[in-house]
């Protein structure tokens, strides 16, 4: 039997590049390259470097001694106001507001929930007004699309 013949060098060459799968030739990897290190460079930021100054920021609570409505007060707390100077025949200057609370009501009841009473199973922003006159003190709440409201006995 006579031995098979020789492969040629260009078949050889041929043969050796199937054998390497999984491994792409260098001549190959040089353009994939460059077009990636082009592409990260133009995925830098071709604005300016940031600031390194940061802004201080006031995380203290915030406290302001009681006041009466004026124009720059909440629409809310106006509103109570008026509602108790009317229930109350009194002047709006008589009646002291006391503190406003930013606050998410639990569901359409804000707060307030009367018993037999059904209301909307959603969380409502709103407010806790605190008013007083002649030292007695009242509690307002208001949220959603509703007016400010009276809560004689808050249920939160």
């Amino acid at each position: 039997m006579t031995p098979p013949p020789a492969p040629s060098p260009s078949a050889e060459r041929l043969h050796q590049g199937s054998r390497q799968t999984g491994v792409m030739p260098a001549i190959r990897r040089l353009p994939l390259l460059l077009a990636t290190s082009v592409l990260v460079a133009a995925c830098g930021g071709a604005g300016p470097a940031p600031d390194s100054e940061e802004t201080a920021v006031d995380t203290s609570p915030s406290s302001s001694p009681p006041a009466s409505p004026s124009s720059s007060a909440p629409t809310d707390v106006v509103r109570a106001v008026e509602d108790l100077s009317t229930t109350l025949r009194v002047t709006t200057e008589e009646v002291e507001v006391v503190s406003t609370e930013e606050v998410t009501w639990r569901d359409g009841s804000r707060g307030c929930a009367k018993p037999g009473q059904m209301y909307t199973q959603a969380l409502v922003d709103g407010l806790r007004i605190t008013l007083r006159v002649a030292g007695q003190t009242y509690e307002y709440h208001s949220g959603g699309s509703q007016p400010p409201a009276p809560c004689d006995e808050p249920t939160e």
